[in-house]
């Protein structure tokens, strides 16, 4: 759809919502996607971490399935992303790379407009879609989500964003420097210790928000609020004012992405944690795992939960060095063809139709998200193009164990 102003967003989407032509009883599940960034395999309580307690995600597995080899198709942001959504290698269409900084702007920098998004296939079936948070798969407006299948948007286009606004009074801030305010190496704490620099990567934390506006829609907004909160409350809006329709919604959290900050309160829950970057690390951790509960406290709420399909990943995995992240048992980081790059903690809660509190051992890929939401959505492909993913329904509902043999990349 063309761009429009966020007042006229706005509107169309109230008028969407209030004229759904859909019935309240209509069989169709709603499909929400938790999308975490740079989230290691070891970080949840689900999956052996006892340090950060994860209750939120946690209950997703207990009321689901935890799928224990799920692979993203690339050990980076946007080239995982763009497999995601479109549930396709991306190399099949040369998105290989991650662009990053002033690179989001380049023109040809994008996902090429000819591949279909998931949000594509769902707009076109009926469904209102959304996504929260970020993108990455496009930093000019030929790229925009609302170009995309999203019938509505608020986020950032590049790869990360502050969580909150200069000067950080309210949060601990830690940033990577290549060298420290006395060209020493090391750390350095300001006076209140809200803020510190530190030179164990050796680089400078890069700039963000450069030409990175919070938008609604295709219009930049002043935000208040501490980013996580933000995207949470967008999207517990988006599902109180569509309730009444099937809706997609993607919400793509930049947590536990750097830059590393955090809210005092959230601090202090973990002022046990004796490595300050480690305990950061865990309260911004905490804060997203409370938003998980709050997301699923408005699918509650408005009595949506036996028809909604809730999926909780991460788009690869953690940078352990750099973000005190942990991939274990896995070997590697973020960036890595190791294990610890592409494997991911992977849940499915979708009731009646997935086994509750059940492990899946078998290896699968984001890409097999693409034909199981499109064959719970009934959604039929009468296009010519070519995916690489096998639904999933027969592992969460338990009558196989496994997938058909078949390549994987």
């Amino acid at each position: 759809m063309p761009l429009v102003c966020c007042a006229l967003a706005g509107l169309n989407s109230a008028f969407a919502a209030g004229t759904s032509p859909f019935r309240s009883d209509d069989p169709r599940p709603n499909v929400i996607i938790l999308l975490a960034d740079d989230l290691g395999y070891g970080e949840t309580g689900c999956q052996g971490n006892s340090q950060i307690p994860t209750p939120a995600i946690d209950s997703l597995a207990a009321d689901g399935v935890r799928f224990t080899s799920a692979y993203v198709t690339a050990p980076f942001c946007s080239a995982s992303r763009a497999g995601l959504m479109t549930g396709r290698y991306q190399t099949r269409f040369g998105y290989e790379y991650n662009p990053i900084g002033a690179q989001n702007e380049d023109p040809a920098a994008g996902l090429p407009p000819g591949q279909q998004t998931l949000a594509d296939r769902l707009h076109r079936a009926g469904y209102a879609t959304g996504l929260i948070g970020k993108w990455h798969l496009g930093g000019t407006a030929r790229y925009h989500p609302q170009r995309r299948g999203f019938d509505e948007f608020f986020g950032f286009l590049h790869e990360g964003h502050y969580y909150g606004a200069p000067p950080w009074q309210d949060l601990t801030t830690w940033l990577r420097r290549r060298a420290l305010p006395d060209a020493e190496k090391g750390r350095w704490i300001s006076r209140d210790g809200h803020i510190i620099l530190s030179t164990h990567m050796g680089h400078d934390e890069p700039a963000y928000d450069a030409n990175n506006p919070i938008l609604r829609g295709s219009q930049p907004v002043m935000e208040s609020e501490y980013l996580t909160d933000a995207l949470t409350r967008e999207s517990t809006s988006f599902i109180r004012r569509n309730a009444d329709r099937p809706f997609f919604l993607v919400v793509a959290y930049n947590a536990v992405h750097s830059p590393m900050q955090a809210t005092d309160p959230w601090m202090q829950r973990f002022a046990h944690i004796e490595d300050v970057h480690r305990q950061i690390f865990a309260a911004m951790l905490g804060h997203l795992d409370h938003s998980v509960g709050q997301i699923l406290q408005a699918v509650d709420e408005q009595q949506l939960r036996q028809q909604t399909l809730i999926i909780f990943l991460s788009d690869n995995g953690g940078p352990t060095r750099e973000l005190t992240s942990s991939n274990l048992p896995l070997r590697g980081e973020k960036g890595s063809l190791y294990e610890g790059g592409i494997r991911v903690p992977l849940l499915v809660r979708w009731p009646g139709h997935s086994v509750t509190g059940s492990t899946v051992n078998a290896p699968i890929t984001s890409l097999d998200l693409f034909p199981t939401i499109l064959n719970a959505a009934e959604v039929r492909d009468s296009s010519n193009i070519e995916t690489d993913g096998s639904d999933l329904s027969g592992l969460l509902n338990g009558q196989t164990s496994d997938l058909p043999p078949r390549p994987l990349y």
